[in-house]
């Protein structure tokens, strides 16, 4: 079992694409469509690769939960990587900056961005192929 896909609710396409473009290079617009959302008029797309996509919906109002409070929701999510400052360097190029450079470990590097609707997104470089070194805290 695997993750397919995540779905989020987004303010712009634009502005989300810009980000995940620069994440995710290889990654491309699968489908694209109109319609509602429970009364409301949305644009939605599938970008990732055959595998595993983000669904954006653009029809988001309001702002996200605060990261640094305790209300339920979204924490992050995060995507592991065979080249951390590559991603790093591309998303800069972009205009993002990391909010959180994570924690020092021997056997990981890891860094947070938060992309443009404050969906904190880490980016994982494992640096052992050991699951007990990989998840040691």
């Amino acid at each position: 079992m695997h993750l397919e896909h995540i779905n989020l609710v987004i303010k712009s396409l634009d502005r989300s694409l810009a980000f995940y473009r620069a994440a995710f290079p290889h990654w491309r617009i699968r489908t694209r469509g109109e319609g509602t959302w429970h009364g409301k008029p949305r644009i939605w797309v599938h970008f990732g690769d055959g595998y595993h996509y983000i669904a954006l919906n653009e029809m988001g109002e309001g702002e996200n939960r605060d990261l640094t409070g305790h209300q339920v929701g979204l924490a992050h999510f995060a995507y592991v990587t065979q080249n951390l400052d590559a991603v790093i360097k591309r998303l800069r190029q972009a205009g993002f900056e990391v909010t959180n450079p994570g924690d020092e470990n021997p056997h990981r590097r890891n860094v947070y961005f938060l992309d443009p609707d404050g969906f904190e997104v880490e980016f994982v470089q494992y640096l052992s192929d050991l699951p007990e070194e990989r998840n040691l805290e």
